[in-house]
């Protein structure tokens, strides 16, 4: 998944979801290392790639 982010989603805003009843969003400024980075409000979110089921453009 991570080449399909960094091709197509670097720089979006996007919604992640990773199960359960949380939904993270924000801009996605850098994926590497099988980490997601994203960033909203100054404030910045480190997800696991691999716990990803969907993510999608907001």
């Amino acid at each position: 998944m991570q080449p399909f982010i960094v091709e197509h989603l670097l720089g979006e805003n996007v919604d992640v979801y990773c199960g359960g009843p949380d939904i993270f969003r924000g801009r996605v400024k850098a994926c590497a290392d099988n980490v997601l980075t994203l960033e909203q409000d100054d404030k910045y979110t480190h997800i696991a790639i691999d716990k990803i089921i969907a993510i999608w453009r907001a």
